[in-house]
């Protein structure tokens, strides 16, 4: 059972020092409990309802882009009702990549189509480098967040990448993958927002 003790009102000392004529109880009771408190969500300035976020379980597997000859990009995720990764309120990303050729691919964080917004901005610079300053060492200048030109990715298995903060809150964000290894490739996409 919760305990409680009396503490005194700051407005009504007057009373405790014996004045009887004062109208507030100069005493509260101050709960002595501890008791868990789950936050679903807050209301913004504007007044709306906004929840907190999860981090995803499963992966979003994207269509397959099938036969992609050697030297030829694609992007990703590509479904025709969700051509972007929203990462509002997220601040870590998994992503895959399963080929059917191994050998090198370039992996690019770029913006996402200009059919989409960025928050309000309109139109935006769709499959361009997405930049950040101050997340490397040493260093305030702009930079390209995810520019990988040759990694090697391994035939018919999902080949698995954690970015760390690095895209955080990126509203439009799709990958460009380049086939670099030698021949056409079937590839397959997938990402998973962590908050």
């Amino acid at each position: 059972m919760p305990s409680e003790r009396t503490g005194y009102a700051p407005w009504s000392l007057t009373r405790e020092a014996g004045v009887q004529s004062a109208t507030v109880d100069g005493t509260i009771k101050v709960p002595q409990n501890i008791q868990p408190v789950l936050s679903t969500g807050f209301v913004d300035e504007k007044g709306d309802w906004k929840g907190v976020k999860s981090s995803e379980e499963t992966f979003t597997i994207d269509p397959t882009h099938a036969g992609v000859p050697n030297g030829s990009s694609v992007l990703s995720p590509q479904r025709a009702d969700h051509d972007y990764i929203d990462m509002t309120g997220f601040n870590h990303l998994f992503f895959a990549i399963l080929p059917t050729r191994t050998g090198d691919y370039e992996i690019d964080a770029v913006m996402g189509p200009d059919t989409n917004t960025f928050a309000n901005l309109t139109p935006v610079n769709p499959a361009s480098l997405l930049k950040a300053a101050g997340f490397r060492t040493n260093t305030d200048s702009i930079s390209v967040i995810v520019n990988d030109t040759a990694e090697a990715l391994t035939a018919d298995v999902w080949n698995i990448y954690y970015v760390f903060n690095k895209l955080s809150n990126q509203k439009n964000l799709q990958f460009k993958i380049t086939n670099n290894a030698g021949g056409n490739s079937d590839i397959s996409f997938a990402y998973m927002r962590v908050v």
